[in-house]
């Protein structure tokens, strides 16, 4: 499988250091283990009394309140028998305690309290360090950095961390009709295009957690491939759009040799996206793409996405897939691996269904902008019926939302 030999052939990059504060959706390279405990006392997880289990192991009973203790206070005095300690969620158990009673199961009194209910005997006492112990690992390598990772880093302290670098990725299109978009007179004119795939592909490498740097539009000239070509020195992985096909002008794959590249593979039995390419130049991993839009943007998320995933730490590489329903018959023209891009929507009891999103060629740039799915149509299906269930990738974050919380 053609997937599995780019993602063979990728190696992690090395580690960096960098502030907490910057490493969100990074990956940590080395454990990070705590100096502290958490929580750094026994404390209380509810509002109410610190008592003994054994004062109220027959209720009715009342209890003498020796004190208030808040959170951010500690207690001046340990509980002894028939004694409680009023004290509120987070603040440090007195000595003698083992239980903390909710308020609702008392009268609220603050000499004395009266506690009516007995079912938290022996509950809601944060034992120190039940979270993480001092000198425990906090977080494994491997560890993602979202929100609530980094909120475990901010509480034991780490500053700064040891993460996978991101990778550098140099994305190079090719064409004598291409433009940028600063140039859109030209397109107006008549006289030129802009190359969508340039925004795209940037876009794509960012969401995938890679820093893009642009060499530029190269146009179809053996000169002008290996000068831009020659740009992508020091960057991580190099990505090129265009060029790769059998084409009169579709140089690539023989400039590229003579720079000294090695191919691993090109042509692939998909649809869109047969002609791809994948090899190293000058030991940077290069995936070739082809240059039409939607083929741009599917062999990207096929092969593009996991590659870069790996290069900067990732253990999951590929988008989990989803099973569908489809919403109408659909019928293909040739015996290859077909990705179709699909709106799937999701129904009451999770129910997922598809339709397609339109034409599929892959030159209709708008019928990627209304997917949120690509549909795999395995080899050896040319036909298929309303009814029929198929796998989809999901694109983006929409599959993973619903109308309403309990959808």
């Amino acid at each position: 499988m053609a997937v599995a030999r780019v993602v063979a052939r990728i190696v992690r990059l090395g580690a960096e250091r960098v502030a907490t504060s910057e490493a969100r959706g990074q990956v940590l390279a080395t454990p990070v283990r705590s100096d502290v405990f958490l929580p750094p006392w026994d404390n209380s997880g509810m509002d109410g009394y610190a008592v003994r289990a054994a004062d109220v192991a027959s209720v009715p009973v009342t209890l003498a309140v020796l004190e208030t203790v808040g959170a951010g206070a500690f207690p001046s005095r340990a509980l002894t028998a028939g004694q409680a300690t009023r004290i509120m969620t987070g603040a440090p158990v007195p000595e003698g305690a083992d239980s903390v009673i909710r308020v609702e199961d008392t009268d609220g009194g603050t000499a004395a309290v009266v506690v009516h209910d007995n079912r938290d005997a022996g509950k809601n006492v944060r034992v120190r360090g039940e979270d993480i112990a001092a000198g425990g690992v906090a977080l494994a390598a491997g560890t993602t950095l979202g929100p609530a990772q980094l909120g475990v880093l901010a509480a034991i302290g780490a500053d700064s961390v040891d993460v996978f670098r991101r990778p550098k990725v140099a994305i190079l299109t090719s064409g004598d009709e291409l433009v940028a978009p600063d140039r859109f007179a030209e397109v107006q004119g008549g006289r030129k295009i802009v190359s969508s795939n340039s925004v795209t592909l940037r876009e794509l490498v960012l969401d995938a957690g890679g820093i893009p740097i642009d060499l530029g539009i190269a146009a179809d000239t053996r000169e002008s491939l290996r000068e831009h070509l020659a740009r992508a020195s020091g960057a991580d992985m190099l990505i090129t759009s265009g060029g790769i096909s059998v084409g009169a002008f579709d140089y690539m794959r023989d400039v590229l040799a003579e720079m000294g590249a090695t191919l691993d593979f090109w042509r692939v039995r998909i649809r869109p996206g047969a002609p791809i390419g994948f090899g190293a130049l000058g030991g940077i991993p290069w995936l070739g793409l082809p240059g039409n839009p939607v083929s741009t943007m599917v062999t990207f998320e096929l092969f593009g996405r996991p590659a870069i995933r790996k290069l900067r730490g990732h253990d999951g590489l590929f988008r989990s897939t989803v099973a569908v329903t489809l919403d109408e018959p659909v019928k293909l023209a040739a015996d290859l691996t077909h990705f179709i891009r699909a709106v799937v929507t999701r129904h009451d009891g999770g129910r997922l269904t598809a339709r397609l999103t339109g034409t599929q060629s892959s030159g209709a740039l708008s019928s990627m902008a209304k997917a949120n799915a690509l549909l795999i149509v395995p080899r050896g299906t040319i036909e298929m019926g309303a009814g029929d269930i198929l796998r989809a990738i999901p694109l983006g974050s929409d599959l993973s939302y619903a109308a309403s919380f309990g959808a």
